[in-house]
């Protein structure tokens, strides 16, 4: 059996989440990949309580870290602190000097436009 992709574990991993957060997710992604179509899906962080490990968007280094939390999708940026976010996404992680993430609840509507716009920033830095 081949092994597979980091895009195909991905689908996995999307499709094994509850329908809400898969969905999220899917979307976040869909976003991510259409900002800027040389990055990169990796898994990485595999460990006994996440033997699926983490989805994770590089080009020159990590650009953002998607997870599944109790109650929301969360999308961390590993030098959010150095990205301006004019359209105030950035809601987790405020205090911290490099990281800033965005929290995705059941209802939130993802700002597709703004995202875009960070994520291709974050590519930049």
């Amino acid at each position: 059996m081949a092994e597979k992709s980091a895009s195909q574990e991905i689908d996995d991993i999307i499709n094994n989440l509850p329908s809400w957060k898969g969905e999220k997710l899917a979307q976040i992604r869909a976003v991510i990949r259409q900002a800027d179509p040389r990055i990169v899906e990796e898994i990485k962080w595999r460990k006994p309580s996440r033997p699926e490990g983490v989805p994770v968007w590089t080009r020159d280094g990590n650009i953002c870290i998607g997870e599944a939390l109790k109650n929301a999708m969360r999308l961390t940026f590993p030098n959010g602190a150095s990205l301006s976010d004019p359209a105030g996404l950035f809601n987790r992680r405020l205090d911290s000097k490099t990281v800033r993430a965005i929290d995705f609840g059941e209802n939130d509507t993802v700002d597709e436009a703004a995202l875009s716009a960070l994520i291709a920033q974050a590519v930049r830095v």
